[in-house]
């Protein structure tokens, strides 16, 4: 952010320490807001993965349950008959069942339970973390323009203006750099200096002893007949 001295009435000293404190505390309370809401988010997600549904919560359903009701009856007099025939007793009889299922495989089975659930704790913490960021963006945001307003002298605008953004910092990351076309290579800018430093030492090492083994012109003249 490009700043200027600006020609409106500057902000007392008073009235600047005043809104750096509140700054300040709204920080501070809106970290632990994002800490109490993280817990909240992680309780409703509980909650829904532990919902129960039956079969009348809806009217679709339950009418479907019902006209399931019917055909089961149906299907179940053909099995009785057909057990008959065959001179099966009752009591050995098979059948048919239906019943309603109040819940899904993900929420029903404890182990994708868990395996949802850390899931669910794991993308809460990247939101919590988003936000707590977001938080210190803008706070960090009002301190400099509570800061601008204060400066008069072109001097203490030009060393604001100065100060490296995030993306200067952080810059985009090419192909080339990770391919290995960067200068040095990616993987030598990973290394401690020392680690490198000693890297180069044995190469420099290796070259010289390669040119040693190497004969000269003169070498190879007084060898020829």
């Amino acid at each position: 952010m490009e700043t200027k001295p600006s020609d409106a009435a500057p902000i007392s000293k008073s009235e600047r320490e005043n809104l750096q404190r509140l700054i300040r505390q709204r920080e501070r309370v809106l970290k632990s807001a994002a800490k109490q809401r993280s817990a909240e988010l992680l309780a409703d997600f509980e909650n829904q993965m532990g919902s129960e549904f039956s079969f009348d919560d809806d009217a679709v359903w339950q009418r479907a349950a019902q006209e399931a009701e019917t055909e089961l009856n149906k299907a179940k007099q053909k099995v009785a008959a057909r057990c008959r025939e065959l001179g099966i007793p009752a009591r050995f009889a098979p059948t048919l069942d239906l019943r309603w299922v109040h819940r899904g495989y993900d929420n029903l089975i404890e182990r994708r339970r868990a395996e949802l659930r850390r899931m669910a704790q794991t993308k809460i913490e990247a939101i919590e973390k988003k936000a707590a960021t977001e938080i210190e963006l803008s706070c960090l945001q009002a301190q400099t323009e509570l800061a601008v307003a204060g400066l008069t002298s072109k001097a203490a605008h030009a060393f604001l203006n100065k100060l490296p953004d995030i993306e200067t910092l952080m810059p985009r990351l090419s192909f080339a750099q990770v391919a290995g076309e960067a200068e040095p290579p990616v993987a030598a800018q990973l290394v401690s200096p020392n680690t490198l430093r000693q890297q180069c030492y044995r190469e420099r090492q290796a070259l010289r002893n390669a040119q040693t083994l190497l004969p000269t012109k003169k070498d190879d003249s007084e060898a020829a007949p």
